[in-house]
């Protein structure tokens, strides 16, 4: 009996999961194509700035703040499968409108941004669903080996995702790239819908009932001992990473002098990084626990931009540029798999929607406070000087979390 269990709980015999990982892994290659094509666009097609790249980045995040609070309560309500596919076929269908407005030369930064927002409304709610969809395919003892598959898969995209990217930007211009992603968003939603899932029907929802049930999610993470510090932490590590990711495109294509394609090489190593940490999240958790290993990941990202903050125009500045990639890759591949394992595993299920959309929409309303602000700043006082201040906002993050009591915490502790 205790065999049959077992072989019942582990990820392959779990059903849905492989369709599930498939859909997550086609989606993830097309995403780190179009996210160095957008930059592209911003920088060369509409000749904006770091702060256009900033206002693009804000507009696509904007929704999470907005309406976080409430898509977690709708997808409490909601069967969580067909809002995957739904908002899945959407967003292909937004990309593919982007290419068509460059053809016809109505493509402007306010119009890009307004198409970002829709495709972030999408985003929140697919988020919000898809991470509460885990958990009623696995069970709870295998959801870090089911994020490190993810993390895993997602690696191996963003490994080879931005240098395809850089390549077809270079020769087919970054509007067209667009449509890879838009194919990937297609191809994801007819994934999912093929995926033999039990869910519970569709519950009502009131208007009265959504602010009770929001403050109850709010409450779940901000009155919890350790998932508080957690949430907190996170919030000053999106933060701080809007203002790097949205000045890093403008250090490396304009500073740096590198092309598009070297662009793309240099994220490609941070997805060769990430594969490494991805590997290794499972042990590396199961050994110092979930919580020391999240600090320590956190503390190797304030390195890596300190590295990326180092490099130069010549040939040794673009290895520590490479080298700050691939540390950064390492650091979010270990950590990823042991952080949304503890988040999953500690919330019960009824809690599981509103957890991940309220966390996601303030940790996205940090990327919008701080993207347009690293943009303006690095314009206006250079961007080699706020990789430097992002890098010592991760330490503080890292070593606040430390002094923590989630440094402590383990995910075969967690209970429900």
């Amino acid at each position: 009996m205790t065999d049959a269990k077992e072989r019942r709980e582990r990820l392959q015999d779990c059903p849905g999961f492989l369709r599930f990982w498939m859909a997550s892994t086609v989606s993830d290659f097309g995403t780190y194509i179009s996210t160095i094509a957008i930059q592209v666009i911003v920088v060369f097609t509409l000749h904006e700035g770091a702060a256009g790249v900033g206002l693009v980045s804000a507009a696509r995040w904007l929704p999470y703040p907005l309406f976080g609070l409430v898509a977690g309560v709708l997808v409490e309500h909601s069967r969580r499968r067909p809002l995957l596919v739904f908002t899945d076929l959407v967003r292909g269908f937004l990309l593919v409108v982007v290419p068509v407005l460059a053809l016809i030369h109505h493509l402007s930064l306010v119009v890009l941004m307004l198409f970002m927002a829709v495709f972030g409304l999408m985003s929140l709610l697919n988020d919000a669903a898809s991470q509460s969809f885990l958990p009623r395919l696995v069970p709870a003892n295998q959801l870090t080996s089911a994020n490190a598959r993810l993390d895993q898969s997602g690696a191996v995209a963003q490994s080879s995702g931005p240098a395809i990217g850089g390549g077809l930007i270079s020769l087919l211009t970054a509007p067209w790239a667009v449509l890879i992603d838009a194919a990937s968003y297609v191809a994801s939603g007819l994934l999912l819908l093929r995926i033999p899932v039990s869910e519970p029907p569709r519950r009502p929802v009131s208007l009265r009932s959504v602010r009770r049930e929001a403050l109850e999610g709010l409450q779940w993470i901000y009155k919890h001992a350790t998932l508080r510090p957690l949430a907190l932490s996170t919030q000053g590590w999106f933060l701080c990473s809007a203002v790097a990711s949205t000045v890093l495109p403008l250090f490396v294509l304009r500073t740096l002098g590198i092309s598009a394609f070297g662009y793309g090489v240099a994220l490609s190593v941070a997805g060769v990084g990430a594969l490494v940490g991805s590997l290794a999240a499972t042990r590396l958790g199961a050994r110092f626990g979930c919580g020391r290993v999240v600090v320590t990941c956190r503390v190797t990202t304030a390195v890596s931009w300190a590295l990326m903050a180092l490099s130069h125009p010549r040939l040794s500045g673009w290895v520590m540029l490479g080298a700050g990639e691939l540390l950064l890759g390492l650091s979010m591949g270990a950590e990823n798999a042991n952080e949304m394992g503890y988040w999953q595993a500690v919330t019960p299920d009824a809690l599981q929607g509103r957890m991940n959309a309220t966390r996601r929409s303030i940790n996205r309303a940090m990327i919008v406070i701080g993207a347009p602000a690293g943009g303006f700043l690095g314009d206006a006082i250079g961007y080699r000087p706020m990789l430097w201040i992002a890098s010592g906002g991760f330490l503080v993050v890292a070593i606040t979390l430390g002094l923590s009591e989630f440094r402590n915490a383990r995910i075969d502790a967690a209970t429900i």
